[in-house]
């Protein structure tokens, strides 16, 4: 029995010393991350554009019209948003750098991305923030709107802008591609906003164009993720002080 009483001791004391040892193996690897310092002298950029190659299909109208608040703010209609290309050019893709910054930490802009409830619909469509930048959800329409996020790596959040003019702000504490917003009350309402650790993404327009400046020199993964038409990845490597062009085509 002693023996028994013993073996069990020793067990329990070499289990706490693995659990101390992981401990400190973490704490190592967090420790090789440092503040990222950008030489403006030798900072690079990646511009370029995301295309749609085919025929994008016809912008559904969604049904608002049992809404009476929203049909009368929406005169012209509200259509999807899920894949809008014009002249091969195709809008609310998010670009950003996904491999070749593991190791930097950056500071997160103090400056909020505002996030707009506009004649029952999100504008823009599509966003990006920084992760623990500020983001601003602000009700333009005389009517009730929620936020509902759907994130998969941190919590969400449920909460109301019932009164025209109304704002809320929120941070997301870890990075995301990409967290859906939707309005409860108006359940055809649907936006995302994407979260990145660094502040090297960009947003296209109507004209599909990107632009990321301020790169150190490095090599790079980009990587351009689309709501319905998925991802595209392309390895860059920028020198010092260079201007470089990308491109991205994605197909239906």
């Amino acid at each position: 029995m002693k023996y028994l009483l013993l073996l069990i001791s020793v067990l329990i004391v070499c289990a706490g010393c693995g659990k101390r040892e992981e401990a400190v193996e973490v704490a190592t690897v967090e420790e090789t991350k440092e503040a990222a310092i950008v030489d403006p002298a030798t900072a690079a950029t990646i511009s370029g554009t995301v295309s749609f190659e085919g025929e994008a299909p016809a912008r559904k109208e969604l049904p608002f019209k049992g809404n009476p608040e929203c049909a009368a703010l929406a005169h012209g209609g509200i259509f999807s948003e899920d894949l809008l290309s014009k002249d091969g050019k195709l809008q609310n893709a998010v670009v950003y750098v996904k491999e070749g910054l593991e190791n930097a930490v950056f500071d997160p802009p103090k400056e909020a991305v505002v996030i707009d409830n506009t004649n029952c619909v999100y504008v823009p469509h599509m966003s990006a923030a920084q992760v623990n930048q500020p983001v601003t959800f602000l009700n333009n329409d005389p009517t009730l709107h929620n936020i509902h996020s759907f994130p998969k790596n941190q919590p969400g959040f449920n909460m109301g802008l019932p009164f025209q003019g109304m704002k809320q702000t929120k941070k997301f504490s870890k990075a995301e591609i990409a967290v859906p917003l939707k309005c409860d009350v108006h359940p055809w309402m649907l936006g995302y906003v994407a979260i990145l650790p660094h502040p090297y993404f960009a947003v296209t327009g109507e004209d599909g164009v990107f632009s990321i400046k301020n790169l150190p020199p490095g090599k790079y993964v980009l990587e351009a993720w689309h709501e319905t038409l998925g991802t595209k990845t392309l390895p860059v490597t920028v020198r010092p002080s260079e201007s470089k062009q990308a491109s991205f085509t994605f197909k239906k």
